[in-house]
C-alpha cells in the first residue's frame, strides 16, 4: 500500500496545500507546485514506465515511499536521469519522522 496519507501529512506540516486523491497529489505553497506520488512496492515499474515522473507543467516532483524502499527508487530515478527537479522521501508507518533525498537538478540546455 503507498503511503499517501504519510505523504499529504508531511507537504500539509511543511505548510503546502495539498489536493488530489489516491497515489498522486499536488502540493502547492506560494509559487510552488510539487507533484507528489506516493509508491508503495511498485517503485521499478513507475519510474521505468515514466508514467509518473514529471509530466508536462510540473517542475518538482517528488516520490514518498517506504524508507527500505528509498535506495532502490533513488537509484532507478539517477539512472532514468528525469527532466525535472526531483526528491525521495522516506516514511514508515509509526513514525512522524522522515528522510529526504534530493536527485539532481536537471540539466540545462
Amino acid at each position: 500500500m503507498p503511503p499517501v496519507e504519510e505523504a499529504r501529512a508531511i507537504f500539509r506540516r511543511l505548510g503546502y496545500e495539498v489536493s488530489g486523491n489516491g497515489p498522486e497529489l499536488l502540493a502547492e505553497r506560494k509559487w510552488r507546485t510539487v507533484r507528489v506520488t506516493a509508491l508503495g512496492g511498485d517503485a521499478d515499474r513507475v519510474v521505468a514506465d515514466g508514467g509518473t515522473v514529471h509530466e508536462e507543467g510540473y517542475r518538482f516532483q517528488c516520490f514518498v515511499t517506504w524508507t527500505d524502499r528509498t535506495g532502490e527508487l533513488v537509484d532507478h530515478l539517477r539512472s532514468a536521469a528525469p527532466d525535472c527537479e526531483w526528491a525521495v522521501i522516506g516514511v514508515t508507518d509509526d513514525s512522524d519522522e522522515y528522510d529526504v533525498v534530493r536527485g539532481a537538478e536537471p540539466a540545462t540546455a
